[in-house]
């Protein structure tokens, strides 16, 4: 079996597919097949980071695509962006992860920034030249950030920050970090967004985590030491910070569930070309019930849990309120991911579970999407308390 299985791509339909848009996806395809294929084996096996990757799609314009034009973005719909970003997971959920890690780095600035702090900074950041990351988790707050402890206390034109954030991805590699501290009282009302250049002394990124999966993207605490950052990268008023908290985990968890639909897909095709050339008893594996009808359960759910992230895509594009939407598509998406990767390993058998076939790295991948952007407890507890 080659290192990946031909992916069939059915043309997207709807009111956000132009011919702009269209044309859009098919660049993506082809940069995936020339840049991300024939990398992802040695640089996960390795653990290196595919920063020139990541500076290609940027100047592709991949790094910004649901943001306003005026600014360097793309000006697309999300239904398009997390498009796009399912196509790069099915080649390389590690790249598809940084770009989503990336483009919700700008959503702060975007979004609640003032036209100067826009001006200034966002063209870099939408064009990838820049690389951004996120800093919220702390190793006592994970989903309840109104339990954050880093500080931001004024001084003179400057806040000095202290404190350690947790699991932040593109930990040392990242040129700018938004920030999530406390710069008021306790509580969501205390908190506030600083954008950090990485330079900044006194921001102190640690050794990368030893991760199951996705080990080409560095994972590690920042420790923050009277790091001193200019009032003026303030995003928002203070005590903003979490309502640009909540905007930013409705996109994350639609683009964990985008980057999870991609995976399950590729699995599912990976699995369905191996059962049509491996043979059994004088005829190939898919011809058996015991094979086929799996294979026809993954095709389901994957199915399924694309429908529901194009639900909740269409919604925000809308304008309407996507928190339970993006929980329901993050929880079913991911839960399908692994289930339709170990299905994928029990298809291939003894093979499914060396390194000679992808499927053992995609399932390893597979549960870390249950775990990011709000365990898939708390997307259960979203849910509910929206009913």
């Amino acid at each position: 079996m080659p290192a990946t299985a031909p992916t069939r791509h059915p043309r997207p339909t709807g009111p956000a597919w132009t011919e702009e848009a269209l044309d859009l996806l098919d660049l993506v395809r082809q940069l995936a097949g020339a840049e991300l294929d024939p990398r992802v084996e040695r640089f996960e096996a390795e653990g290196t980071f595919p920063r020139e990757v990541l500076r290609t799609l940027g100047r592709a314009g991949l790094l910004g695509l649901p943001y306003p034009q005026r600014y360097g973005g793309g000006g697309q719909p999300h239904e398009v962006y997390l498009t796009v970003l399912e196509t790069l997971a099915r080649h390389w959920l590690g790249v598809a992860q940084s770009v989503n890690i990336h483009v919700l780095s700008c959503y702060g600035l975007a979004a609640f920034g003032t036209e100067e702090q826009r001006a200034a900074w966002l063209p870099d950041m939408l064009g990838g030249e820049l690389l951004g990351a996120n800093c919220i988790s702390e190793a006592e707050a994970g989903s309840d950030i109104s339990a954050l402890r880093t500080t931001a206390t004024p001084r003179e034109r400057n806040y000095v920050v202290n404190g350690v954030k947790s699991w932040v991805s593109h930990a040392g590699a990242a040129d700018y970090y938004n920030v999530f501290c406390r710069t008021g009282g306790d509580g969501v009302r205390g908190l506030s967004l600083l954008l950090a250049p990485a330079d900044t002394p006194g921001i102190h990124p640690q050794a990368p985590e030893r991760k199951m999966g996705v080990r080409s993207s560095p994972t590690a605490q920042i420790v923050f030491d009277e790091a001193e950052i200019a009032q003026d990268r303030r995003i928002g008023r203070p005590g903003k910070g979490f309502l640009i908290a909540t905007g930013l985990f409705d996109r994350g968890r639609l683009g964990i569930a985008a980057c999870a639909v991609g995976l399950a897909q590729a699995a599912l095709d990976y699995a369905v070309a191996y059962a049509k050339t491996r043979r059994q008893f004088g005829k190939p594996i898919i011809s058996f019930q015991g094979i086929g009808f799996m294979l026809a359960d993954m095709a389901t759910q994957v199915t399924a849990a694309r429908a529901l992230l194009l639900d909740a895509a269409r919604r925000l594009d809308a304008g309407g309120h996507s928190s339970a939407a993006a929980a329901k598509a993050k929880l079913f998406a991911t839960d399908t991911a692994m289930r339709v990767t170990i299905d994928a390993v029990q298809v291939l058998g003894g093979y499914g579970y060396v390194t000679d076939h992808p499927t053992e790295r995609w399932m390893r991948e597979a549960k870390l999407l249950q775990l990011i952007e709000g365990t898939n407890q708390i997307q259960r507890l979203v849910i509910s308390t929206s009913l």
